[in-house]
């Protein structure tokens, strides 16, 4: 919440409390920009709310609260009545300007807040089995829950970032059978990819290099007695490029929790027994099932299969249970669209254990869909026809393909033009942002002679005052596209960001020589935009230029 803001909020809240003697808090009470100018620079809907309570028409409770409001604690230099019983607040524009000094003085740190309180949080999200290149699915998961975490420490939560390897999977079995096929190839013997294997390059890149280290003295040996051998380096190979490729695309995770660990820790078998010993589990057709459909699930779930293996949900559930046992406050996952029926089964699962299944909290994030030339490109990890998300980076560069990936709900279809992520005009969103910012900075290089005013007087151009109100609101939206974990709303707010600067700069002369006063005070509103553009950017992991 933005200081303006919270000014506005407490003297409604002190109008009500004068006229009728009621209490509010702070969420009782809206503050919003109106749409119109007209309608001034802040409005309320207090007297609307209150109609029901007070039983009375709400322009009669507006007027009241008029009465009693104390312009002077509100920087308010006019309250009117609107509509059905709107507040209309005309503010000073002094308020306004303060804004500046608040910008230029926090820098970097402008539009932290403490909305979070400290929450403990863990989030985890990409987690792809380490089976092949990052796709563009991939890609769409990383950016979004890079950009959350990157919201949410700025809000003020203490986050940890976190990866869970799957590599005690069938996925990892059927990776190092391919592998030991590729190096049987490379070697010049007989050997066949499975047909539920992986067909990529990169299996082909990892043999070639296992065939130069080692020569052929694996190939003639029994293969069960290899497998290990071409499992542990596969996993080895292809974490480490799945590492690199998510370094490269700005992405880095604090914590990265093998599957196999789990296992290897006792943590699975104890959680099924103390499943067991709570009465959650029976066995039916061989199998052994958890009854989810107690905590709200449709139906009820198999945790050991009749061949006495387990299923993904049994590892799953002794994972989450170890994450909350590390004392964190929340759990967010964020997990492809193909997992949608797994969240009411892993939510009761943890509750069957005595979590509360409100602190895990799963996001879906849906495909995107790759478009170049009007064409769409398939995707197929197996075959090695995907596209890759270092082909992607390469081809459109990491600020586009990060922008783009998070500039729509996650929960929403989305597609990915690369026509359009590579466009330098304005029709590209990403680009439109970036040169905003470079001519602020060449704004400010060619006025670098010029004092930075300290006082802001004459800031009172239209223009002016609706850049500065977008910029007061930055905290506020950090808050809340943390909060929901939407940080296409940080894509919202830079854009508008970006049209009110650049309607600014066409209808108002920063640096003129006939006026240095002036000049000097529009040198610092264009560096208090550029500090909260560099800021906004850096919050979704794209780049600010100084030049382009």
């Amino acid at each position: 919440m933005n200081q303006i803001e919270m000014n506005l909020k407490q003297c409604v809240i002190d109008a009500v409390s004068r006229a009728f003697g009621l209490q509010l808090s702070a969420g009782d009470v809206v503050i919003e920009i109106p749409k119109e100018k007209a309608h001034g620079d802040y409005s309320t809907n207090t007297a609307m709310r209150l109609t029901r309570q007070l039983r009375q028409n709400p322009r009669q409770i507006a007027q009241q609260l008029i009465d009693h409001l104390d312009l002077q604690q509100g920087s308010i230099r006019q309250a009117e009545i609107a509509g059905p019983g709107f507040i209309n607040f005309f503010m000073k524009s002094d308020s306004l300007t303060e804004v500046i000094a608040t910008v230029l003085r926090e820098d970097e740190n402008y539009g932290r807040s403490n909305d979070g309180q400290g929450l403990k949080v863990n989030v985890e999200y990409v987690s792809a089995n380490p089976t092949g290149d990052l796709h563009p699915g991939h890609a769409r998961g990383a950016a979004m829950g890079d950009s959350v975490t990157r919201l949410m420490n700025f809000a003020g939560y203490d986050v940890t970032r976190e990866y869970y390897v799957n590599d005690a999977g069938n996925q990892i079995r059927n990776m190092a059978n391919s592998l030991q096929a590729r190096y049987l190839q490379a070697c010049g013997v007989q050997a066949e990819v499975p047909e539920d294997g992986y067909h990529g390059p990169d299996l082909i890149k990892i043999a070639e290099t296992l065939k130069a280290e080692y020569g052929d003295s694996l190939a003639h040996k029994d293969k069960a007695e290899t497998y290990p051998f071409f499992r542990q380096e596969g996993l080895k190979a292809e974490l480490a490029k799945l590492k690199e490729d998510l370094k490269a695309f700005r992405v880095e995770f604090d914590v990265w929790t093998s599957e196999q660990s789990i296992y290897d820790r006792g943590m699975v078998d104890r959680a099924l027994q103390l499943l067991k010993q709570q009465g959650m589990t029976y066995e039916s057709e061989g199998a052994l099932w958890l009854r989810t459909t107690d905590f709200g699930d449709d139906k009820d779930r198999v945790l050991v299969k009749s061949d006495g293996s387990n299923t993904y949900l049994m590892p799953d559930i002794a994972y989450h249970v170890d994450k909350f046992d590390r004392g964190y406050d929340k759990l967010i996952d964020f997990f492809g669209a193909d997992h949608h029926g797994y969240i009411a089964r892993l939510k009761a699962a943890v509750q069957a254990l005595g979590k509360n299944r409100d602190d895990l909290e799963i996001d879906i994030i849906q495909m995107a869909r790759m478009v170049k030339d009007g064409q769409e490109f398939k995707m197929s990890k197996r075959t090695g026809k995907a596209v890759a998300l270092k082909d992607l980076v390469e081809e459109a560069g990491v600020d586009a393909v990060r922008y783009f990936f998070v500039s729509r709900a996650a929960d929403t279809h989305m597609d990915f033009d690369i026509d359009m992520a590579k466009r330098q005009t304005n029709e590209n969103p990403v680009y439109y942002a970036q040169y905003a910012h470079a001519r602020m900075c060449s704004i400010l290089r060619s006025g670098q002679d010029l004092a930075m005013a300290d006082s802001y007087g004459l800031i009172q151009h239209e223009k002016e005052l609706d850049l500065l109100k977008h910029i007061n609101e930055f905290a506020s939206v950090v808050a809340e596209a943390a909060r929901t974990r939407q940080p296409h709303k940080m894509c919202n707010y830079i854009t508008r960001l970006a049209q009110l600067f650049h309607s600014f700069y066409g209808d108002c002369k920063v640096l003129d020589q006939q006026n240095p006063e002036l000049s000097s005070q529009r040198l610092a509103l264009v560096k208090a935009a550029q500090i909260t553009l560099r800021n906004a950017l850096g919050l979704i992991g794209v780049s600010a230029p100084e030049k382009m």
